[in-house]
């Protein structure tokens, strides 16, 4: 929720600022649009709020719908509030509304994207592969990026499906010549990790250990290459934001959700399963993010004039 609502203000172009709220019981468990006295029920931990108002509001998650809500209101509609993902309630209660079009959310407000809105752009790619490309300065080309996921709360990543994907990338390596570069994310889990790194220690590989800056830009700024588990439509989003081809890992316990997003990218020729033959495709990358952007900077302006 931070990357896409960060990424979403860069875009628009505007100084920011990036708060996070958190809300107490029973403000937490009330639909957005019945949760009176929201500033009350902020957590002691939550970020101060107050006017001045903003003449841009960007929330993401459904407790954050709730401030949105008040904020507009207490304003006299003067801030304008975007609201990313499906906030749970009728649409009506924001200026716009930017869900992925997997939730099949429609109206005059909303703005439905391919996949989740993300701070990747060429540029910081670019920068990110010059800045760490002497890390993988030893792998052979072509070079496999691989972004690893984990459960969540419908998908399981185990030790046995990690060793599973390890010796699939190993025999990827063995038959193609190539590089495997891994990056895990918080959910991978030390199991999981291990599980990879021994199943991959007989081919060339990095695998980020945690230390210094996570080269997870730098891998898909240099990669040939992008395997991707399906669990995240962040990190598939943000995969296929580069153009790149992106081999999806299919886990266990797919959501509804997930299966139209991993459904439509499919039928569009975005993304193919993993493992198969490592082949090069070329499609439109998927990033919705300054198309939103463009479209609130239009809406700006037609509520406070050029500026």
């Amino acid at each position: 929720m931070t990357s896409q609502a960060i990424g979403l203000a860069e875009a628009v172009g505007l100084p920011f600022e990036h708060k996070t709220i958190g809300l107490r019981a029973p403000w937490r468990w009330l639909p957005g649009h019945l949760c009176p006295g929201v500033f009350h029920g902020l957590t002691p931990d939550s970020d101060p709020v107050g006017p001045p108002w903003p003449r841009l509001l960007i929330t993401c998650g459904r407790r954050s719908a709730a401030l949105s809500i008040a904020i507009r209101r207490l304003s006299a509609g003067k801030t304008l509030t975007v609201h990313i993902q499906d906030p749970q309630i009728p649409a009506r209660h924001f200026d716009l509304v930017v869900p992925p079009r997997h939730d099949g959310l429609e109206g005059e407000n909303v703005f439905a994207t391919r996949g989740a809105l993300h701070r990747v752009t060429p540029e910081k790619l670019a920068e990110a592969a010059q800045a760490q490309g002497a890390r993988l300065a030893g792998l052979p080309r072509p070079l496999v990026a691989v972004l690893v996921g984990g459960s969540n709360r419908t998908c399981r990543l185990t030790p046995q499906v990690s060793t599973s994907i390890g010796k699939q990338l190993a025999a990827l390596a063995r038959n193609h010549g190539a590089g495997i570069a891994l990056t895990p994310s918080r959910r991978t889990g030390s199991e999981n990790l291990e599980a990879l790194r021994e199943a991959l220690r007989d081919v060339p590989h990095f695998i980020w250990d945690g230390q210094g800056d996570n080269p997870y830009l730098a891998l898909l700024g240099l990669a040939d290459h992008i395997v991707v588990t399906g669990d995240s439509v962040s990190m598939v989003s943000e995969a296929a934001s580069t153009g790149k081809p992106v081999h999806v890992v299919d886990l266990e316990g797919y959501s509804q959700r997930l299966v139209v997003f991993h459904h439509q990218l499919r039928r569009e020729g975005v993304t193919r399963s993993f493992p198969g033959p490592l082949e090069n495709w070329s499609y439109e990358p998927v990033n919705d993010t300054p198309r939103v952007a463009a479209h609130i900077r239009g809406m700006l302006t037609d509520r406070f004039g050029a500026s």
